[in-house]
């Protein structure tokens, strides 16, 4: 207690000078931003350093990334077009690797990165049938920015992998039926000169069923452009079947139409037999209009236990059914008159088709309204449906026909 008091006592008995200079210290705050800074600047240095370290080892990341992403899928694509062999995978996967990120690096982490590549290659089947996974890992040291001294060593180690996996070509078994329009009004010119007849020749022109005149200059028929665009339409399935050589996938048939069904050609394997029933399609064709029956018999062929058995038996257990159907009129029977019933008939086989998973293509050529709305609900979605108004573009909507079979045939996977 003693003690205490003389404490308190001690206290009591300071000057009052002191006093008022401890208040005046205080309370005096001039120094205060100084010694802010000072503690905080470090503070916002260090986090600022950080910051910037963290953009640039992300942004670094990211390179490598896309770098190892393009190496893994060129050189699984390459191993499968057969352009490189699995022994020199390796060395491919570093060489695009390396190109696609050295315009961004310098010169030793490139070197870096090229000695810690390594592809690693699996592969699945046989022969050109083979599929391959390549798997490619790489790693660089990033150097990292000025700050980082507040808080690192400056460098870190960016690594990553990519896998990419590549099918062999495969393509899928197709049967194609082409329903065409024999029609009278196929015999009828078009407005293409024939550059192969200078001289002119012997024509049946609109409105004279009788007889054909000579004509200077000669003008392509319409049942001859047919002729040659269902040509290039077939060469486009043999392209499909010559994808895959060591089976047979294509499967083609034919139906011409006038104001009757006329008797077909049969699917069967290729395009040898619905090439020659084309090629002997009448130069004169005669008679009105109805597709009714010749649509009916393409969708029952397609659809039959028939096809199917001759598909799997080839080993297709799965098949691409399409219809491609060409007129240049409107339903009218043995008649000159539309007759809307048949395009009723016409349009509920159609839908049964479409229902039962067959793809309708529909070319209308220099067809009148009536014809283009049957063929543009017959096919359903529009992008089938094509407007053909002179030679070049049935050429053309057969051309772009053949493609997207192709196109749903055929398939290349990374």
């Amino acid at each position: 207690m003693a003690s205490v008091s003389a404490e308190v006592e001690l206290v009591m008995h300071i000057p009052s000078s002191l006093k008022s200079m401890a208040r005046r210290l205080v309370g005096n705050k001039h120094g205060n931003f100084g010694i802010l800074a000072a503690v905080l600047i470090p503070v916002i240095l260090a986090a600022v350093a950080t910051s910037m370290d963290i953009s640039k080892l992300l942004s670094d990341k990211s390179k490598l990334s896309s770098a190892l992403d393009a190496a893994s899928l060129a050189t699984a694509s390459a191993l499968t077009n057969g352009d490189i062999t699995a022994s020199e995978a390796q060395d491919f996967a570093v060489r695009i690797a390396s190109g696609q990120i050295s315009s961004t690096l310098s010169e030793a982490q490139v070197k870096e990165l090229k000695a810690s590549l390594v592809a690693t290659v699996t592969s699945q089947g046989s022969g050109s049938k083979k599929d391959y996974t390549v798997k490619v890992n790489g790693k660089f040291t990033s150097q990292l920015l000025a700050f980082s001294a507040f808080h690192s060593a400056g460098n870190r180690t960016v690594g990553g992998s990519s896998t990419a996996t590549s099918q062999a070509q495969t393509a899928t078994a197709i049967s194609l039926y082409l329903v065409v329009d024999e029609s009278g009004s196929m015999s009828w010119p078009t407005e293409t000169e024939d550059k192969t007849r200078p001289y002119g020749c012997y024509q049946y022109p609109k409105d004279r069923w009788d007889d054909r005149v000579y004509s200077t200059p000669c003008y392509i028929s319409k049942i001859a452009s047919l002729k040659s665009a269902a040509a290039g339409l077939f060469d486009q399935m043999d392209a499909i079947e010559a994808a895959d050589s060591s089976n047979l996938l294509v499967r083609t048939g034919v139906n011409s139409f006038n104001d009757k069904v006329q008797t077909g050609s049969a699917l069967s394997w290729g395009t040898s037999a619905a090439r020659k029933y084309i090629v002997d399609l009448p130069t004169k064709p005669m008679g009105g209009t109805d597709m009714t029956d010749a649509m009916d018999n393409s969708n029952t062929s397609l659809n039959s236990t028939d096809e199917a058995k001759a598909q799997s038996a080839k080993g297709n257990t799965s098949f691409k059914k399409f219809i491609v159907l060409m007129t240049d009129g409107e339903n009218t029977g043995a008649s000159s008159q539309w007759k809307p019933a048949l395009d009723a008939e016409t349009l509920s086989t159609c839908a049964k088709a479409r229902a039962a998973g067959v793809t309708i293509f529909t070319v209308a050529y220099m067809a009148p309204s009536n014809g283009e709305a049957l063929l543009k609900s017959c096919a359903g979605d529009i992008s089938n449906y094509y407007k053909a108004t002179d030679v070049k573009s049935l050429n053309k909507a057969f051309a772009e026909i053949g493609g997207k079979v192709a196109n749903q045939t055929t398939r290349m996977t990374n």
